[in-house]
C-alpha cells in the first residue's frame, strides 16, 4: 500500500500537519495549495482513513489516527534522508534533501541566488525552505526540522553553532521629504526629535532599542511592524524614520514611495549575518556543501540580493538627467570638491579627520538634496564616470 504513496506526498502531509493549514504549508514549502490538497486526498484514499479535520476558516487539525500517521511519516522521511546521505557519501556526490531556514526579512533578498542557485548547481538536491523569525528558526534547528538556517547573531545558545559570514551595520531609513533626507549622515541625537517606525521582531527589537540606550536618547515610537517591507512603506509615506541592517537593492517601497538610506554616525555594533546549525548534529555532505557555498558567496563586500555597503542612491542620476545635466559634466565639479577637501585636510595640523568628521563637512544645500544618501566625493567621481559611459 505504501508503495502507492510517494515521498513528496508524505512531505506535503507532514508540512500541513505542522503548519495547521494547507495555505500555510504551501507558503512554507513553496508548493501550490491544490497540489498539497491533492496529496492529502490521495493519502486518505490509499489508507482508507481521515487524516485531518477541516475547520474551514480555522484551518485543519490532525485526527487521532492522523497523529499516529504523522509520527510514522516523519520516521520514514528521516530514513529516506539517511539513505540519500549514505548514497551521496559513497559516490562522493552532492544529492539528497536539504532543509534551509531563513529570516523572513532576509529571504526575499538572499534566497533566490544563494539557496535556489545551489539547487540549480546540484540537481540531485531536493530543497525545501522555511521562513520565520530568529527564535522560530533556532527551535526548528533543535527539533531537527531544519538542517541549516540563515540568520543573524542575535542570541547565542550552547546547542547552536553559528558561523558568521558578513557584518551588517545599522543604518537609517527616511522618506524623500523627511527633514533629514539631505544629510550625508545622522546621529542618534539628530533623530531624537522625530517619530520612529520600529521593526518589531523578536531580538531585532532589542537590538534597535539598544541604539537609543547606548546614545542616552528616548525613542518616539509611532508605529511597529514585524514586516520589513511594511516598515519601508511607512517610512516612504513619511510616517517616521526607521533602522535596518539588511540592504534591499530597490530604493522604493512596495507602494512606490522613495526610501533614502542614511549612514548612522558613531560606532554601533553591527549585526553579523551567517548560518546556524544544531551543535549536536553531524553535517551531511549536502549540508556541508551548502555551508561552503555560503562561505564563498557571502562577505562584507558582497551579499546576494543586497545593495553594496556604500550609500549610493541611483535616484541621484535620475535627478541630474531630469535637470538636463550630464553625469560627465558633474565629474569636474566633484573633482574640484575633492581637491578642496584635500587642501583643507592638509592645512589642518591635527590628526586626520575621522569618517564622522568628514561626513559633517559643509556642502551646498542643493548638492545634499540631489545626492541624499551620498558617499564620499571620491566615490561620487567614479560613480558618475561609470554612469557617463
Amino acid at each position: 500500500m505504501l508503495s502507492r504513496i510517494t515521498q513528496r506526498q508524505l512531505e506535503y502531509f507532514v508540512a500541513s500537519g505542522e503548519a495547521g493549514s494547507i495555505s500555510a504549508a504551501a507558503e512554507r514549502i513553496h508548493v501550490s495549495s491544490p497540489s498539497i490538497s491533492a496529496a492529502i486526498t490521495h493519502m486518505e484514499a490509499e489508507l482508507g482513513i481521515q487524516l485531518f479535520i477541516r475547520h474551514h476558516a480555522q484551518g485543519i487539525s490532525l485526527t487521532a489516527v492522523g497523529r499516529l500517521v504523522m509520527q510514522e511519516a516523519k520516521q520514514i522521511l528521516e530514513q529516506v534522508s539517511n539513505l540519500y546521505t549514505i548514497a551521496s557519501e559513497s559516490l562522493n556526490t552532492v544529492r539528497g534533501p536539504l532543509r534551509v531556514g531563513c529570516l523572513e526579512s532576509l529571504a526575499p533578498m538572499i534566497t533566490p541566488e544563494l539557496v535556489f542557485g545551489f539547487g540549480r548547481a546540484f540537481p540531485g538536491v531536493r530543497l525545501t525552505q522555511a521562513e520565520g523569525n530568529h527564535e522560530e528558526l533556532l527551535e526548528k534547528l533543535r527539533s531537527g526540522e531544519l538542517d541549516i538556517a540563515l540568520t543573524y547573531d542575535l542570541v547565542t545558545s550552547p546547542d547552536i553553532d553559528f558561523q558568521p559570514l558578513a557584518q551588517l551595520p545599522p543604518y537609517v531609513m527616511v522618506g524623500e521629504y523627511h527633514p533629514l533626507a539631505s544629510l550625508p549622515a545622522v546621529s542618534m541625537q539628530d533623530l531624537e526629535a522625530y517619530p520612529v517606525v520600529l521593526l518589531d521582531t523578536p531580538w531585532s527589537r532589542d537590538y534597535f532599542l539598544s541604539l537609543f540606550i547606548q546614545a542616552g536618547t528616548t525613542p518616539n515610537i509611532i508605529m511597529r511592524s514585524t514586516n520589513l517591507e511594511t516598515v519601508r512603506a511607512m517610512v516612504g509615506n513619511g510616517i517616521g524614520y526607521s533602522f535596518a541592517n539588511a540592504r534591499p537593492k530597490s530604493n522604493m517601497s512596495q507602494d512606490g514611495k522613495r526610501v533614502i538610506r542614511l549612514r548612522l554616525a558613531g560606532t554601533h555594533r553591527p549585526m553579523r549575518l551567517g548560518y546556524a546549525t544544531a551543535s549536536n548534529t553531524q553535517l551531511s555532505r549536502v549540508v556541508s556543501a551548502f555551508a561552503e557555498r555560503c562561505r564563498m558567496f557571502v562577505s562584507d563586500q558582497y551579499i546576494p540580493g543586497m545593495a553594496p555597503p556604500s550609500f549610493f542612491d541611483p535616484h541621484a542620476v535620475r535627478v541630474l538627467k531630469a535637470a538636463g545635466l550630464s553625469p560627465l559634466h558633474m565629474v569636474t565639479l566633484f573633482e574640484a570638491l575633492e581637491q578642496e577637501r584635500q587642501k583643507k585636510a592638509r592645512q589642518e595640523q591635527d590628526a586626520k579627520p575621522t569618517k564622522d568628521q568628514a561626513a559633517d563637512d559643509d556642502s551646498p544645500s542643493w548638492l545634499g538634496i540631489a545626492f541624499a544618501s551620498h558617499p564620499s566625493d571620491a566615490d561620487r567621481i567614479e560613480y558618475f564616470r561609470a554612469a557617463a559611459q
